[in-house]
């Protein structure tokens, strides 16, 4: 059982971290830093899954522990483990556990959404047996798609972020269409996770149940963070996808808190642009420069 409802403790970790952050989990081989490709030769293994697994392990070993007093969340994207089959799914669970023991809350980015027992299963498999704090979820299936997930923020302090304005340019194909009301989609199934996470506020305000709201379409997020008081936000878009903390200072409440922002590439392979320092080191720097851009345009230095 997680310890507390989840919204209280992501803005616990907030508060106690001064930190908007949350790292994206995004194992690219080809982008990792020359000495972890070179520690793992692909003649010492098996297969390339298992070197990749390999390569990958160490080098969010040695990032979870830098980054930990920096960020209040981690964000596994579980296609770039799911893409080392068995092996990268074994290093995924070890990653959430990993993360965890550095006092780092996990969202697990796996985008899941079914119907009946098949929800029940990737509730099961994610924030049971692999044991994330939270998940982000489809909602195109509508409530039973999302219920099991959903009884477990009530029940037993997991979290969930359902998307609603995603960060990617396409997004306005589904998501910007107008319903007969004149209002778009994205606006309703904000209204639906609202309803959907009112018996699931804490003390502190807000649900566990949260909208997954891109940084990189300000004034629609401005117009949801109006609309919505109740609903955390988790704001992808930030460096690599453009958004700038400017961008996402409106989607943050009146006390500057509400949301929080993830930045996967920017953060990962940062000695990219700063190859005079170690890659770790680079990783760090850029994750400091972000939690203080953020503090800054929440209204809170």
């Amino acid at each position: 059982m997680a310890d507390g409802h989840f919204g209280d403790r992501l803005l616990e970790a907030v508060e106690c971290k001064r930190s908007h952050v949350v790292v994206g989990l995004d194992p690219e081989y080809g982008s990792l830093p020359a000495e972890i490709v070179a520690a793992h030769p692909a003649d010492h293994y098996a297969t390339e899954a298992v070197m990749k697994a390999a390569a990958y392990s160490e080098f969010l070993t040695a990032l979870l522990p830098a980054i930990a007093d920096l960020a209040c969340a981690v964000k596994p994207q579980i296609a770039y483990f799911e893409a080392l089959g068995v092996f990268g799914y074994a290093l995924y669970e070890d990653v959430i556990a990993l993360a965890q023991s550095h006092g780092l809350l996990v969202i697990a980015d796996v985008k899941r959404g079914d119907i009946g027992s098949t929800a029940e299963a990737y509730a099961k498999a994610h924030l049971d047996v692999a044991g994330a704090d939270a998940v982000t979820l489809n909602p195109y299936f509508g409530t039973d798609g999302l219920e099991p997930f959903f009884k477990r923020c009530r029940d037993v302090g997991k979290g969930a972020y359902v998307l609603v304005k995603t960060s990617n340019a396409s997004s306005a194909e589904i998501q910007d269409v107008s319903l007969s009301t004149g209002e778009p989609v994205y606006a309703r199934v904000a209204d639906l996770v609202e309803e959907w996470g009112r018996t699931a506020v804490g003390a502190r305000g807000y649900s566990s149940i949260g909208a997954v709201v891109g940084g990189t379409h300000p004034e629609q997020g401005a117009l949801l963070r109006k609309r919505l008081s109740t609903v955390p936000f988790l704001i992808p878009g930030y460096g690599a996808q453009g958004a700038t903390a400017g961008d996402i200072a409106a989607l943050f409440d009146a006390n500057g808190t509400g949301a929080v922002v993830n930045s996967a590439r920017a953060i990962l392979y940062a000695y990219k642009k700063a190859p005079q320092k170690h890659w770790v080191d680079a990783a760090r720097d850029e994750a400091a420069a972000m939690r203080a851009a953020l503090w800054q345009a929440a209204g809170r230095a």
